[in-house]
């Protein structure tokens, strides 16, 4: 993509998100999804990731997504409508990870998650959150796989980048990199950033747009 497109991307994206965004409904079953009538942008990562925090950044607002001090407390697909008319939706999953919670609830998490993925037609693009101080992990490893069964593409997505040292953080965005490249389904860019510091939330707005094919 030009530079002249993706200025024209990220000017199309600053107004939709500057606009209406309204919480639809929680699913936590497949029984409960609103009707396939919008492309679907999902966010997947830990319990502890920051992926309210990045929602809140991307869409403009304090709350749309709510923050909790106790991870995993949002068991259920949570989806946003995005524009009005509606141009598209944001899908927040449940977190993984949540070492506490009893094997029949994350089984419960693996079915509802697993599910939505193979079978939501409308689904654009899956976006994992990885938190920057700690790469990627075991049980990010394992939601790739899952997304690379189901063959749905999606994006790595580094958070809480303004928490480590530059250094750092350009040691664990190669090995990012480098570990999407193995995958199928993976996106080949992956991008960082900060919602406290709102590093790289412009470049994910564009992204955004541009998966669900606006």
């Amino acid at each position: 993509m030009n530079e002249g497109m993706e200025a024209d991307l990220a000017e199309r994206a600053r107004k939709l998100f500057s606009g209406p965004i309204a919480f639809l409904r929680s699913a936590p079953a497949l029984k409960f999804l609103p009707d396939p009538e919008a492309p679907e942008i999902a966010f997947c990562g830990r319990s502890n990731v920051g992926k309210s925090s990045l929602l809140n950044a991307l869409t403009g607002r304090k709350a749309i997504a709510r923050t909790s001090v106790t991870p995993g407390r949002t068991q259920e697909l949570n989806f946003f409508d995005v524009g009005d008319p509606l141009q598209f939706r944001l899908v927040d999953m449940p977190g993984y990870g949540f070492a506490k919670a009893p094997p029949a609830v994350v089984e419960k998490w693996r079915r509802l998650v697993r599910d939505y993925l193979r079978g939501r037609v409308v689904l654009k693009r899956t976006l994992l959150l990885v938190d920057s101080r700690h790469g990627i992990k075991a049980v990010d490893a394992e939601m790739m796989k899952m997304l690379d069964e189901a063959a749905v593409g999606y994006r790595i997505i580094l958070t809480k980048a303004d928490k480590i040292k530059a250094s750092e953080l350009a040691a664990v965005h190669a090995a990012a990199i480098a570990e999407a490249r193995k995958h199928s389904a993976a996106f080949p860019e992956v991008l960082v950033t900060s919602s406290e510091k709102g590093m790289g939330i412009e470049e994910l707005r564009g992204a955004v747009l541009g998966d669900a094919e606006l």
